[in-house]
């Protein structure tokens, strides 16, 4: 009997693993894309001699929310307008709370490379002792 129920598992297991495998496939391809992409990038990095900024930019861009749209009536007229949002500040247009987040992005990346020559000399310090 139990050998009757592992047969049924193992045959259960391939039907769903034959019905699930474009998926699969398709994820493993996105996963190669990706891989690809990101040793490509490294090759042209090598390169650039402002690779580390841009990094630096993408990072702190990573630890920055992104602008929310939010839909309100003007408090005047009446009609509808879209306000748009960035760390709890409303603004009128998206150019202001694009500007606001770079702001913000810059700030983060400066306080990084403010840190940086500390960082770097107490890793030196500790190779020495």
């Amino acid at each position: 009997m139990s050998r009757l129920i592992s047969i049924a598992v193992l045959l259960f297991a391939v039907l769903v693993i034959a019905k699930l495998w474009p998926r699969i496939l398709a994820a493993l391809k996105r996963f190669d894309a990706a891989n690809v992409a990101r040793h490509e990038g490294e090759i042209r990095d090598r390169n650039d001699q402002l690779a580390h900024f841009r990094h630096t930019i993408s990072v702190a861009s990573e630890q920055v929310d992104d602008i929310g749209e939010i839909e309100t009536r003007d408090v005047r007229t009446g009609n509808a307008v879209v306000l748009y949002t960035f760390a709890g500040e409303h603004y009128a247009t998206r150019m202001e709370a694009e500007k606001a987040r770079a702001q913000k992005i810059g700030d983060i990346a400066r306080g990084f490379y403010r840190e940086l020559p500390a960082a770097l000399a107490a890793r030196s310090k500790d190779r020495l002792h």
